[in-house]
């Protein structure tokens, strides 16, 4: 019935009540960031009406991103109704209707400039470094070069790599908000008796992974060479061309639920060991770091960057398969795995402690 929709996507959560107000706030932001997402028509929002995250903080969210935003946006809050059936009846009706509204939007030529890629990596092995993060690293050096956005999250996977990224922003400012957010973090993490040294899972381990300098050394490998003109504080959206940093944790699906929030149409995902994460507005493509790998999981890996382990391809190779990918999918002649599979992810990061 409405052929240039893709489909209504559930975002559930557990967040919103109980924290503090600072993570209400950023869940209001998150929010924000997937409604003014170029991949969403609109949005429909369930709320119980006496939550820390209100919807006043909601459109405010809203205009600091895009102060004339005018896509359909339905608001319902429980305790305003009589009965729950009362509120999904009007919710429903009135989203079928908007439905029919979002339906006129049709596809139509852009230039590559309007691309915004993340990247991310979940399940490294010892190959990860090598072949598939290089490769992702060219093609966002490529789509940068070319006016598009590109954005490097996963803060903890960047430890001990710092003095490198700083050394490439283009403002002083950048390089200062980088350094500064990257100590709050690890000092975040050590309050809790943690650290980034812990960031390594066991698979990493296993797999070669020993250290985390040693995966942050192949993890920063993904953000290529460009220089760093934007850096961002979770869940800020991303308004600069070129490369990126946006402060996320290093897990999977948190990470590129927060990618999806500051604009990441299409995220380029290196695994070594394999991970079905996906994410409700936005398709995430499955790169191998090996060939061993492609062939055994043909289900979840888009991509084989294995090619450059043996030989049959360069780094530079790769990457022009990938940028050529990611045109594919921005145009709609490919569907990722993770969109066949149905796996829509969406995780928010909670910073604070529950009240």
């Amino acid at each position: 019935m409405f052929s240039s929709v893709d489909g209504i996507h559930f975002l559930t959560h557990t967040l919103g009540c109980g924290g503090t107000r600072q993570d209400a706030r950023v869940l209001c932001g998150l929010f924000a960031g997937y409604l003014h997402h170029p991949n969403v028509a609109g949005g429909t929002v369930l709320s119980l009406g006496c939550e820390n995250a209100q919807i006043s903080i909601l459109r405010q969210e809203l205009c600091q991103r895009n102060p004339r935003f005018d896509k359909p946006l339905l608001i319902y809050q429980q305790q305003r109704y009589a009965s729950a059936d009362a509120m999904l009846r009007a919710a429903t009706q009135d989203t079928f209707a908007a439905l029919a509204e979002a339906n006129t939007l049709i596809r139509q030529p852009a230039n590559i400039s309007r691309l915004t890629v993340g990247l991310e990596c979940g399940g490294s092995d010892g190959f990860s470094g090598l072949s598939a993060n290089p490769a992702i690293g060219y093609a966002a050096d490529l789509l940068a070069a070319l006016g598009g956005r590109v954005i490097l999250a996963e803060f903890p996977e960047l430890c001990g790599v710092e003095q490198n990224l700083i050394d490439r922003c283009e403002h002083l400012a950048d390089a200062q908000r980088f350094a500064d957010l990257m100590q709050r973090y690890a000092a975040a993490a050590e309050s809790a008796g943690a650290g980034f040294d812990m960031n390594p899972s066991t698979g990493n381990i296993r797999d070669g992974l020993l250290t985390d300098a040693m995966k942050s050394a192949g993890a920063a490998k993904k953000g290529g060479t460009a220089p760093v003109t934007g850096v961002l504080d979770y869940p800020e959206y991303a308004a600069e061309p070129g490369l990126n940093l946006l402060c996320t944790p290093g897990g999977d699906v948190e990470s590129t639920t927060a990618l999806a929030g500051a604009g990441a149409q299409v995220i380029l995902f290196s695994t070594g060991m394999g991970t079905p994460t996906g994410n409700a507005i936005e398709s995430v493509v499955k790169i191998s770091s090996s060939t061993a790998l492609f062939e055994r999981l043909p289900d979840l890996i888009d991509l084989d960057a294995g090619s450059i382990i043996t030989g049959r391809e360069s780094v530079e190779e790769v990457a022009e398969r990938i940028l050529e990918l990611v045109i594919a999918l921005a145009s709609g002649t490919y569907t990722a795995k993770s969109d066949r599979l149905g796996q829509h992810d969406f995780i928010p990061w909670k910073r604070g402690i529950s009240l």
